[in-house]
């Protein structure tokens, strides 16, 4: 929890606050960090800066997602791989399903060592 210096005073934001705290925000700084950098609680943060806590946060995350897509419309395909696992719901199919005869069932036959064949 973050300190205040002023217990019971309102909190006025002021342009040059909303500035620091949309930058902060944007570059992914935790809001309690935010609020320490104010003076203020994480409550108050959220209370009277959570337009620009959350525009911080979707315009990075706009800016970065542009990078890739042109990482990998560019060749990247690291990028590009990412991409489609992230945006287009790709996956590496990791298992090996195994079928029994004409793709029936498995025939499981459990044999005692004391029993002959």
């Amino acid at each position: 929890m973050s300190k205040t210096s002023g217990q019971g005073v309102a909190h006025k934001p002021t342009d040059e606050n909303r500035k620091i705290v949309k930058m902060l925000s944007a570059v992914g700084t935790r809001h309690e960090d935010i609020a320490t950098k104010l003076d203020i609680t994480d409550d108050t943060l959220r209370k009277h800066y959570r337009k620009e806590l959350d525009e911080g946060r979707i315009e990075a995350n706009a800016s970065v997602a542009q990078t890739l897509y042109q990482q990998a419309k560019n060749g990247n395909t690291t990028a590009a791989i990412f991409w489609l696992k992230t945006r287009a719901q790709w996956r590496e199919n990791d298992r090996l399903e195994v079928t029994g005869a004409d793709g029936g069932a498995i025939e499981t036959v459990i044999k005692w060592a004391s029993e002959k064949s």
